[in-house]
């Protein structure tokens, strides 16, 4: 993977959002939105698949995630716009039923992952703190996390890096607490290389890698943000690939710490796998302040989400796929807003449906059909020139994330697939309407229009 070197940035008058976000902010915006919810909740769920052996389908999710954002760092130097994969699409086939379809997948799931993350923020960990209802909590958490997207990008990504250092810090105890165990002569490191009696470790692991790289997740959602970055070709290359090697480090310390410190059998059956190893160590830490932690990160994931999903909203209107109006700009602070509530209210609705479990393996479904259509847009616009100096991949990383990806979606099951199915239905009934819509609420010229 090379650079180019000297880059020569579109300029800034080019979009109507403000480019206030560094190379820094992005970093931690791609961290945070990877260590989320994911690895706090889903440990227990790879442990029934391989045992011990949980560093095992956390490597194979890595590998995959780094392809992938290899693609990704080339097209978003390379068309630093707003809408992230459905722009690529767009460019690539011409073909606005697919770009849409595109689009909707990635703000999909977006909103699907942010509205289950936000119940997890009002159940047990919350309970913990404070016995109330979960809805109201649910309600009132995602209305404030609208809020600071209202207020601005700038502002989500501050309250974004303080979540993620303390999210980190968090990651960082349980490894901590773990090499004290392990130091003292405790825990069972056998167990690292023990996988689960239920099953071989080739299916077991392939089979843990789909939840596995939902831990992975939130890299793309940096795509949406192209149009608030500054130097984007120089920014996302080292803010992408910096942020999914520290993920993947902190992954897997925790894996073989987690694998050490408790029995897989019992992280398999608990709702909170790394609080068993707080609890298992005997160290005096209060179970309060780790649930504390994990409800930041919970909050963090939602909010990166959320931000994300408006982005992705907004990006379609951009390029024609849905009504203008989810393309207006505040003119103080510059957000979308339109596509921020519109995001915001599918949000709350969303938080009412659903089994997280089924959801999570729904949103690496929709997900991975959106990593394939970059990698095969990437290939297709390889000899594309554009106006300005960007990083660029070899063409066999492309393939090899289509491969990749391939692979992954034969562990989906039947169920998953079905969902997936219904949500390709209602795209499809949005895109029609949409087109509709279209033509009442476009007045003059757009910036992008496409011809339907």
């Amino acid at each position: 993977m090379t650079d180019t070197g000297q880059t020569t940035e579109p300029p800034a008058q080019e979009t109507k959002l403000a480019r206030n976000v560094g190379t820094v902010l992005l970093f931690f915006f791609i961290v945070g939105d990877t260590l989320g919810a994911g690895i706090y909740t889903l440990v227990g769920t790879m442990a029934e698949d391989v045992g011990g052996m949980l560093w095992l389908p956390l490597v194979i999710a890595l590998v995959v995630a780094l392809l992938t954002a290899g693609t990704y760092a080339e097209m978003i130097s390379k068309y630093p716009h707003a809408g992230g994969a459905a722009r690529y699409a767009e460019r690539a086939y011409k073909k606005p039923f697919l770009t849409f379809i595109v689009g909707f997948f990635m703000l999909s799931s977006g909103i699907v992952t942010a509205a289950l993350l936000a119940n997890a923020f009002a159940g047990d960990y919350f309970t913990t703190l404070v016995d109330v209802p979960a809805a109201p909590v649910t309600v009132v958490f995602l209305l404030v996390l609208i809020g600071i997207n209202l207020r601005g990008v700038r502002e989500s990504l501050a309250a974004n890096t303080v979540a993620t250092i303390i999210e980190t810090t968090g990651l960082v105890m349980v490894i901590v607490v773990a090499a004290i165990v392990f130091g003292s002569g405790g825990g069972d490191p056998a167990r690292i290389l023990m996988p689960s009696p239920d099953q071989p470790i080739l299916v077991g692991a392939f089979a843990a890698s789909v939840v596995a790289f939902f831990s992975f997740l939130g890299f793309e959602a940096a795509a949406n943000m192209a149009e608030e970055v500054k130097e984007p070709s120089r920014a996302y290359p080292r803010a992408l690939f910096g942020a999914i090697s520290t993920a993947g480090v902190i992954y897997l310390l925790i894996a073989l710490g987690s694998a050490i410190v408790v029995d897989p059998n019992v992280m398999a059956e608990s709702t909170g796998p790394l609080l068993e190893v707080i609890t298992a160590s005997g160290l005096p830490i209060p179970g309060w302040l780790f649930s504390l932690i994990a409800l930041v990160a919970i909050a963090n994931g939602a909010l990166l989400f959320m931000v994300m999903a408006s982005r992705a909203t907004y990006g379609l209107a951009e390029v024609g796929l849905l009504p203008s109006i989810f393309g207006n700009v505040a003119p103080t602070r510059r957000t979308p807003w339109v596509a921020i509530l519109a995001v915001g209210a599918a949000t709350i609705g969303m938080s009412f449906v659903g089994n997280i479990g089924t959801l999570a393996d729904t949103t690496v479904l929709l997900l991975l059909f959106v990593f394939i259509s970059t990698n095969v847009s990437c290939l297709v616009l390889k000899k594309d020139e554009v106006p300005h100096e960007h990083f660029r991949v070899p063409t066999i990383i492309p393939v090899l994330a289509i491969i990749a990806s391939i692979v992954l979606l034969t562990q989906q099951s039947l169920e998953i697939w079905l969902l997936g199915a219904a949500f390709v239905v209602v795209g499809t009934i949005l895109f029609l309407l949409a087109r509709i819509g279209r033509r009442r609420f476009d007045q003059g010229p757009h910036e992008t229009t496409l011809t339907f």
